[in-house]
């Protein structure tokens, strides 16, 4: 069994202040969670006094974003190395607006993913297609290119941190989302790709989450689906009583 994991990604909300207040009602009302993984991903700013907040309990901290490099002249970047010490024990890694706004490639994804995995935290890779490759019929082209070339040199030992997201990107922020029959076939595919890359069952092994409006209303039709192995939240993740419902999902 595959256990699931719940993340939130706060993108660029909340002020340290406000992150501590929605993390002690998260603490409060999620302290009875035991079946799956919550993970929050804050701002940079908030991390270390977070980390402060989450320890004890059964919340975990990821950041949304670092630089592969573990030090040197790169203003205005943070590496592994800072992220760990910061109290994170996993990383965002090649999320679409990261792609789209910020001109990031699958090499440096890669070479992110790879950092990542050398501080011994997790990797959240995220792929997805955007609504013009959908509807184009390049969709399948597009996850095998980022998925071959994101997780490039990784044998099945590395794979053991990686965990995959995938968001279509017109998924995003837009309050469309995709079926869950979609999304089921979307993470199919995936586990084929993961198992033409890799030996010893990777593909039944690796969690894969499903990202894109994840809402209330939806998350049970979601998590019903036997490929999907939880969901990297948006929007609803800085919603106190939406997060906690999503992390509560019961399987249909």
């Amino acid at each position: 069994m595959r256990t699931p994991i719940i993340a939130g990604n706060w993108k660029l909300y909340k002020t340290i202040s406000e992150g501590r207040e929605l993390v002690q009602k998260l603490k409060e009302d999620l302290a009875d969670i035991s079946d799956r993984e919550i993970i929050i991903a804050p701002v940079f700013t908030s991390l270390a006094p977070l980390a402060v907040e989450v320890a004890g309990s059964n919340i975990q901290l990821a950041a949304q974003n670092c630089h592969p490099a573990e030090s040197g002249a790169f203003t205005g970047e943070v590496s592994t190395l800072l992220l760990k010490d910061a109290g994170c024990t996993s990383v965002i890694v090649g999320h679409s607006e990261r792609r789209q706004l910020f001109g990031e490639s699958d090499a440096f994804i890669n070479a992110k993913i790879k950092a990542v995995l050398a501080a011994g935290m997790q990797a959240i890779f995220c792929i997805g297609e955007t609504l013009a490759e959908r509807e184009s019929g390049e969709m399948f082209d597009v996850l095998t290119r980022q998925v071959r070339e994101g997780l490039s040199g990784l044998d099945s030992e590395a794979m053991s941190n990686v965990v995959i997201a995938y968001e279509p990107v017109w998924a995003i922020g837009t309050g469309k989302v995709a079926s869950a029959d979609e999304a089921q076939d979307a993470h199919v595919f995936i586990r084929g790709l993961l198992a033409g890359l890799f030996s010893g069952k990777i593909e039944e092994q690796t969690r894969i989450l499903y990202g894109g409006s994840v809402k209330p209303e939806n998350i049970d039709g979601l998590m019903a689906q036997e490929d999907i192995d939880g969901a990297l939240v948006g929007g609803a993740s800085l919603k106190f009583d939406d997060f906690i419902r999503i992390v509560r999902f019961t399987r249909l």
